[in-house]
């Protein structure tokens, strides 16, 4: 399968960094007790780096707000995955532990502050989008809830008019989530050139290393920008 974005997202975004990490064979079943300490571990960090701090402004945090805005989002009314992942550990709420794969990808998130999507390959025929929503797609909120239309012209993670991702990287879908019988993940990493591309590179690497330590699987990483749309997992 494929990875890509569309030109219009980069017409919108021209700075805009994706690092991507496709892992085939993971075997999701066990639990991985390294992975849910490195989690509470991360958990613990990002409490003490934003006490005193309202996430919303923090330096790591703007260029997201400023990115929904570039793209028609109201980030007050919507805010990007990181920063409510962050804002609920700031505040306190901590993260609860999912299985191992989630595990891998949240302790990552937390680490480097990026957002970092998880999706189940075997569920995508041909390839995964990042593109405006078009009239066939839609929609269905993570924990089953009424299927929804997205706007005109959201951006959106997609594949085969099924949208995994609504507003970017707002909300997930339940088609595609990450459960105990998931082997094959696609981790993308949202990033700017600009800003945080070595961080995006960090983490792409430490999601690859983790996955061969902990799950014994080799990962294919790459890297999406404006000259460079399309990535190939197989």
């Amino acid at each position: 399968m494929k990875f890509e974005i569309a030109k219009e997202v980069f017409d919108l975004l021209p700075n805009a960094f994706f690092g991507v990490v496709a892992v085939r064979g993971m075997d999701n079943t066990k639990e991985v007790a390294e992975l849910e300490e490195m989690l509470q571990m991360n958990i613990q960090q990002c409490e003490k780096d934003f006490e005193g701090i309202k996430v919303k402004n923090a330096d790591d945090i703007v260029p997201y707000r400023e990115a929904f805005r570039a793209i028609g989002i109201n980030p007050n009314r919507y805010m990007c995955s990181i920063e409510a992942l962050l804002d609920r550990i700031a505040k306190g709420k901590g993260f609860p532990h999912i299985n191992a794969v989630v595990d891998l990808g949240n302790a990552v998130s937390i680490k480097y502050h990026l957002p970092i999507g998880a999706h189940d390959m075997e569920t995508i025929d041909e390839a995964l989008e990042v593109r405006f929503a078009d009239a066939e797609d839609t929609f269905i909120p993570f924990g089953n809830g009424e299927m929804e239309k997205p706007e005109d012209k959201e951006v959106v993670y997609v594949s085969d008019h099924q949208v995994r991702t609504r507003r970017w990287t707002w909300r997930q879908s339940e088609i595609g989530k990450i459960t105990e019988q998931t082997r094959d993940v696609l981790f993308p990493i949202d990033g700017f050139i600009n800003l945080n591309k070595e961080e995006v590179e960090k983490a792409a690497a430490e999601l690859a290393e983790l996955a061969q330590k902990y799950f014994g699987v080799e990962a294919k990483v790459g890297f999406i920008h404006k000259d460079n749309r399309i990535f190939d997992a197989e």
